[in-house]
């Protein structure tokens, strides 16, 4: 059975040159189309400062960003306190109220024991060779992540837009954090 349709003749088949230029330009159009939509986007909101809050929202926005995803991660209060490069040395561990302390909050209360639960947090990231908070954010930085900083947190803590992490994205305010989420396949609050 042919495909040939009778209507059809030898003379109106396009030629190698002809179908070549036309996968070109499907090729193009293709590209042009998902241009705009090339992959995910992630969007994190961090807020707490803490050792142990630090982590999470680098650890995510490096692993989204080893996956492809488009990521921001919004610094704000004292979730500031992680992209400062000074404060940053210094998080600390609060004990109190932390359910998983192997300590009571009566214990935990007392003065010091905060320092103490953070050179045991701090000892144990050593031990296991976990990434610093620093060697976390050069690494996310390298890879594309854009840490933004609150404008509003920054002069309600009064704190110098140079005391942030080279690469940091300063001067930005909620509207754009909300207009990011908006657009982010991804939206996470930590």
């Amino acid at each position: 059975m042919s495909t040939d349709t009778p209507d059809a003749s030898a003379d109106d088949a396009p030629t190698r040159a002809e179908l070549a230029a036309r996968v070109d330009e499907l090729e193009d159009a293709l590209s042009e189309a998902t241009a705009d939509d090339d992959g995910k986007k992630m969007s994190i909101i961090a807020t707490k400062g803490t050792l142990d809050m630090a982590y999470p929202p680098l650890i995510l926005a490096s692993t989204a960003a080893a996956f492809g995803y488009e990521v921001t991660v919004f610094h704000t209060f004292w979730g500031l306190d992680i992209l400062h490069e000074e404060h940053s040395k210094n998080l600390k561990l609060s004990s109190v109220g932390n359910p998983n302390m192997p300590v009571p909050n009566a214990i935990a209360a007392l003065p010091g024991m905060d320092r103490v639960t953070t050179s045991m947090m701090e000892k144990k990231i050593d031990d296991n060779d976990t990434a610093t908070i620093e060697e976390l954010l050069e690494t996310s930085l390298d890879m594309g992540v854009e840490f933004q900083a609150c404008q509003m947190t920054i002069e309600l803590m009064d704190y110098d837009e140079d005391d942030f992490f080279d690469g940091v994205t300063t001067g930005v305010g909620a509207a754009t954090a909300i207009q990011d989420m908006a657009e982010a396949d991804i939206q996470l609050l930590v």
